[in-house]
């Protein structure tokens, strides 16, 4: 997640009791495919066969290596991709989703306009492949979560402003809330082999922070800390934002994670009933001023509201009727993701970092199994189970600790009821358990392959020197690490597991960066700050970088797509195969099912660290921005876009 347009301090380490130091990032992913039979005319899905719990045997299983062609480090106003690829733009901001959605227009934009086309800065990307015929490779639904909005690259009235926030009207907040959310679209490969948008599907969808009507389940729906004016039960709610990366579970629903959302509520904590619980949580953020035009974003005329945010939401994106559903067994935190993982017996894991300096590692294991053959069975299956928090020692081992009410010092003596409590203010509750601050958990990817768990690990200025240890070797640490999870007897649902470095980031010709890669890396092949993870069909890791508006000092290149090595004499070698325009963080790197398409996502061309950009060296506004990416052409300004990537000559991407 890079920084907002209107952020104060977007990674501002929260205060609180500091327990065991690591540096750790993460999120998971979990390829799969052949689950789903569907009927496009009714909108019904059934599983028709899903994954396997993985085995000892395929943990065995050898993983190849890479050998595209790499391309070099650098920046400038466009992407570039590897050798024998092609990266052509699949949907770009304001392209419509919905078949009456009108023609993009930047210089009149309208909230209703927007509510029917394709939203802001595009994130996670989830690929669900659709039946056609026999085969499951020609036509697929893709949900993409819209992440934030640069309000300032989107209208010209902000150009020259000093202060953003006081140019702020009721028509661009509405236009901010209509770009936010998800989109769910069909994609299908044309004559030529392309992906193309369906814009007339019947799958298609917008979800807003606005207007899409939500349920909130699980152990705190209800609870009279989820109540508001406006919904006295608890147990409804509009919309979602700051939806970073994500998930798709093993019965085809979209997971869209709840990152940063203290930075939409404004107002002031001075006796605030929950004062605590949104000082743990940084609230009130005031990125937006949206709370000066709906009162459900100002926490002292709606003091609940912000304890509805913050949460895992389920769509599902086969029926566009159904509301989507907040999951609260999944704890209330700043969700970098949402990966899911099968355990034997099949149970399922869900995981997820905190995005933020020093937070924690996270891991939901359902009380209940999957339905093979009854896809409706598993919709509550998120509703019940264990969330515990990670505990990383130095001797390379660590135990996942329940946060349940009653266990240990989550109880009334230290301000807790229920279980509702404990998940409302899950922060405070890995408090006091004692969880391993971390740096920055962002992705956390599974490798059904290998059966390892790959964790991104950011970056983390803010560690001091002295509070390094072995999983955290550096402070500052403005270049970020991947760690290597093996689950006890390859069981995800298991208590204890051992942990290992991939990869200490930064350049390795600088000693003082102390960065730890294989010797094979070139000097085009290292990164620093891993964001996103995904692992292609064949097992192999890739990674996608956020250094934000700090490019320069970190790296001195563009954001990109690195591959990594992880077996063998190459393992912890790097190569870079994608890079982003100049100002853009790359986002959601996710291949189809048969692994010959990856889809990226380029989210906010243009905006950071722009000053830095030879040649331009200032900050873009909408007139005048550093690039006018993906379109180039005069008054269009940049848009952010997901891009469909395949190898020329045909075959698995890389």
């Amino acid at each position: 997640m890079a920084d907002k347009t209107f952020e104060a301090a977007d990674d501002t380490p929260i205060d609180r009791p500091m327990g065991k130091t690591l540096g750790t990032i993460w999120t998971t992913r979990l390829n799969r495919r052949g689950f789903l039979k569907s009927s496009t005319s009714t909108l019904a899905v059934t599983t028709a066969s899903l994954a396997l719990p993985l085995s000892l045997a395929a943990c065995s299983e050898q993983i190849p290596s890479f050998e595209f062609e790499e391309i070099e480090h650098g920046v400038d106003g466009n992407h570039h991709v590897a050798p024998d690829h092609e990266a052509d733009i699949l949907i770009r901001w304001g392209d419509p989703v919905m078949p009456d959605a009108p023609a993009f227009d930047p210089e009149n934009q309208s909230a209703a306009a927007q509510e029917k086309q394709f939203g802001y800065n595009n994130d996670f990307i989830g690929f669900i492949p659709l039946p056609f015929g026999s085969e499951l490779k020609d036509s697929a639904l893709l949900c993409v979560n819209h992440e934030f909005t640069n309000d300032d690259l989107m209208h010209e009235v902000f150009d020259g402003v000093a202060n953003p926030l006081a140019a702020y009207t009721a028509e661009i907040a509405a236009i901010s809330m209509a770009a936010h959310g998800g989109s769910v679209i069909e994609i299908a490969r044309d004559a030529a082999g392309k992906w193309r948008v369906v814009t007339e599907s019947p799958f298609n969808r917008r979800i807003t922070a606005s207007t899409t009507q939500m349920e909130i389940s699980g152990p705190a729906a209800g609870h009279e800390r989820m109540q508001t004016g406006r919904d006295p039960s608890g147990r409804a709610v509009i919309g979602t934002m700051n939806n970073c990366a994500g998930g798709i579970t093993p019965w085809g629903t979209y997971l869209m994670a709840e990152e940063n959302i203290h930075g939409y509520f404004m107002g002031s904590l001075d006796n605030h009933p929950e004062h605590t619980n949104y000082t743990r949580m940084g609230i009130p953020g005031t990125f937006y001023p949206w709370g000066a035009f709906d009162t459900r974003f100002d926490i002292n005329k709606e003091p609940n509201e912000a304890n509805r945010f913050g949460w895992v939401v389920e769509v599902d994106p086969f029926d566009p009727t159904a509301k989507p559903i907040k999951r609260t067994a999944l704890g209330r935190f700043k969700h970098e993701g949402c990966e899911t993982a099968q355990c034997p017996l099949g149970r399922v894991v869900v995981y997820s970092g905190d995005d933020q300096r020093f937070e924690y590692l996270y891991r939901f294991v359902t009380d209940n199994v999957i339905s093979p053959d009854n896809r409706e069975a598993n919709f509550n299956l998120l509703d019940s189970g264990v969330l515990s928090v990670a505990i990383f020692n130095e001797d390379g081992t660590g135990e996942w600790a329940p946060l349940i009410f009653g266990n240990g010092p989550l109880t009334p003596e230290n301000g807790f009821e229920s279980q509702a409590d404990v998940l409302i203010e899950t922060r405070r509750a890995a408090d006091l358990i004692g969880a391993t601050p971390l740096d920055r958990p962002e992705d956390v990817q599974p490798n059904v392959k290998s059966g390892k768990v790959y964790v991104a690990l950011t970056n983390n200025s803010k560690r001091a020197e002295n509070q390094t240890d072995a999983v955290n070797p550096r402070g500052p640490n403005l270049w970020g690490q991947i760690v290597e999870l093996s689950p006890e007897a390859s069981n995800h649902a298991a208590a204890n597991f051992t942990w290992d470095m991939l990869a200490v980031c930064g350049d390795p010709a600088d000693a003082t960066v102390k960065a730890n890669w294989n010797d094979a890396t070139s000097e085009n092949g290292w990164f620093a700050c891993p964001d996103n993870l995904a692992v292609d069909p064949a097992g192999r890791l890739w990674a996608a970088t956020d250094q934000g508006k700090n490019w320069e000092k970190a790296s001195g290149t563009a954001d990109g797509i690195w591959a990594i090595d992880t077996q063998g004499e190459l393992r912890g070698r790097g190569k870079m195969f994608f890079r982003v325009p100049v100002g853009a963080e790359m986002c959601g790197p996710r291949f189809s099912d048969d692994g010959e398409t990856l889809f990226v996502a380029v989210q906010h061309p243009a905006s950071d660290g722009t000053e830095n950009f030879p040649g331009f060296e200032r900050n873009s506004t909408y007139s005048a921005p550093a690039t006018r990416w993906p379109d180039f052409k005069a008054g269009m300004p940049p848009r952010p876009s997901v891009v469909a990537i395949n190898r020329k000559s045909g075959g698995p991407v890389g």
